[in-house]
């Protein structure tokens, strides 16, 4: 296709040299009107010549370099485009290995809120069941006693939900700053990634 575009080129070249010699040749001769001066018709005809010449070399040289560069070009952004496309599946492959494990860290922070459940079950049911066993022996005693134990059952039973509570509050706040710490690392990267491409 580009040889076809050359041979055209040279032909409209030497088909303009061959018109202007024509011309030359018609003034040169006068064409019955007092023609012009037949020095200057071949100064004007070797000028013409000299710049089909020049203008031919010049097409000649300059074409090759010109695809080259283009062509390097061209394929300098097909690797740009290539580089950027893995850099993205990359990336997106992170993203969903990061969302997996957020899925994963989600399941697991759920898995032990149900085991901390299952277990504050268990430890009120055996309060509750000392609670009763610790009644059924209060009835025997007066009145002001069985107040007085009620009292202290019901500020141990707070203590130990509170020492419950303050432990799964611990757990769960080491978990959100996992989550936290992770989810940011995930942002930095992407990040990074962005502004380097």
């Amino acid at each position: 296709m580009r040889m076809v575009q050359l041979r055209w080129v040279e032909g409209a070249l030497l088909g303009l040299g061959a018109g202007l010699t024509l011309t030359g040749a018609a003034w040169a001769s006068g064409g019955g009107h007092g023609g012009m001066d037949p020095a200057k018709v071949s100064d004007f005809i070797w000028r013409s010549v000299n710049f089909l010449v020049f203008a031919a070399i010049l097409i000649k040289l300059a074409v090759k370099p010109a695809k080259q560069f283009f062509a390097g070009r061209s394929q300098e952004i097909a690797d740009t485009l290539q580089d950027l496309e893995a850099k993205k599946a990359a990336a997106a492959a992170a993203l969903k290995e990061a969302e997996a494990k957020l899925a994963a860290v989600g399941a697991e922070r759920d898995k032990i809120i149900s085991q901390f459940m299952a277990e504050g079950e268990a430890e009120k049911a055996k309060i509750l069941e000392k609670a009763e066993m610790v009644a059924a022996r209060l009835k025997e005693m007066a009145a002001l006693t069985i107040e007085q134990e009620t009292k202290k059952a019901a500020q141990q039973l707070k203590q130990e939900v509170a020492a419950q509570a303050t432990q799964l509050a611990e757990e769960l706040l080491k978990k959100q700053i996992t989550f936290a710490d992770h989810k940011q690392l995930v942002e930095e990267y992407l990040q990074k990634v962005v502004e380097k491409h």
